[in-house]
């Protein structure tokens, strides 16, 4: 497996400015606002089939808003939020003192696996990485997000489908059918591929027999 330091380097220095700039807000994880941030919420969430209690990683879980978000919608859950930038987590820990259900940790990767992953944003910015590079790192964190996923997980990426003229240099814009086919040759039969939810963007979930 290739060595992804020089990335996740790349990316933690990245989003802890947008934390710097904007603080703990939607624009603070580089999204555009709360309304967009909802809705992909919407979708992430749609991998929780459970009727009871269930553990959730979150890679990439920045200032910590899809716990916000999964609270209003459950009573009983474990929430482990992942991310590589220090200062993220420290604004989280923050902001959830005292949430007994919830703990964040700095890193690329879970300390243990959960019967959900949700993955939110991490495969957008590529920033001076060449896209085969990108490629080759999303690839590899969508093995690790299997591995430490017990009955699920799902992930969003930038659309390849978008608008031209509203594409950005430092973006990365997947192809949706393309992951589609990925997860379902190497992950399982049943998946989802969400691309009717009015954003520039699709989400994949991966639910395990």
């Amino acid at each position: 497996m290739k060595d992804n330091s020089g990335i996740i380097s790349q990316v933690s220095d990245y989003y802890s400015s947008k934390l710097c700039e904007h603080g703990a807000t939607p624009q603070g994880v580089d999204w555009n606002g709360a309304e967009g941030q909802f809705l992909r919420f919407e979708q992430l969430n749609k991998v929780i089939c459970n009727n009871g209690k269930f553990t959730l990683n979150d890679i990439g879980c920045g200032y910590g808003a899809f716990y916000d978000f999964l609270r209003t919608k459950y009573s009983s859950f474990d929430y482990v939020g992942v991310d590589v930038a220090a200062s993220m987590i420290s604004a989280a820990r923050q902001r959830y003192i005292g949430s007994a259900n919830a703990k964040f940790l700095c890193g690329a990767v879970p300390e243990v696996a959960a019967d959900f992953t949700v993955a939110s944003g991490i495969f957008n910015v590529k920033l001076e990485n060449s896209i085969h590079d990108w490629q080759s790192y999303l690839i590899e964190t969508i093995a690790i997000i299997d591995k430490f996923s017990t009955k699920g997980f799902a992930f969003n990426c930038l659309t390849s489908y978008s608008d031209a003229e509203r594409m950005k240099d430092g973006l990365f814009y997947a192809d949706p059918c393309e992951l589609f086919n990925h997860c379902k040759i190497h992950y399982g039969r049943n998946v989802a591929l969400l691309h009717d939810y009015n954003l520039f963007e699709f989400t994949i979930i991966v639910r395990k027999s």
